[in-house]
């Protein structure tokens, strides 16, 4: 696994509230619709980042990071490992403080890159199953 767990709690307690989940659509059957609402629960503003640009879980969506018109604590990443290292060199580019690839979600190039560009970085891991945990 990728990020220690002093990462996995500087992310979800001390960075910021606000994250990108890029891969977040109206639909219900993909994880990220379930692990966007388990952040909401435990206090996050979650932000759609779908080319359909959907309204979910009562946020308006954004087709791309670069569009949205307020800064980005993290991002959270829900797309295949091919197209995660351009998210991950947009999230640096926005001035985001951490990315966080899901489970399945590997590139580690761009886990360096991120690392090196200065930014938290965690790889491989859920946020809705270790958030629960730090109670």
């Amino acid at each position: 696994m990728f990020g220690d767990a002093d990462t996995v709690r500087k992310i979800l307690t001390e960075l910021g509230d606000t994250w990108a989940v890029v891969g977040l659509s109206t639909n219900q059957r993909r994880p990220a619709y379930g692990v966007a609402a388990v952040l909401q629960r435990f206090g996050k503003r979650v932000v759609p980042v779908h080319p359909k640009a959907e309204t979910v879980h009562g946020e308006v969506g954004y087709p791309s990071l670069d569009a949205i018109p307020f800064e980005v604590d993290v991002v959270d990443v829900f797309v295949n490992s091919d197209l995660a290292g351009v998210v991950a060199d947009e999230a640096v580019a926005i001035g985001a403080k951490a990315v966080w690839f899901q489970l399945g979600v590997i590139d580690e190039a761009a886990y360096d890159r991120t690392r090196d560009a200065g930014l938290h970085m965690v790889m491989d891991r859920c946020p809705a199953i270790e958030i629960p945990r730090l109670g």
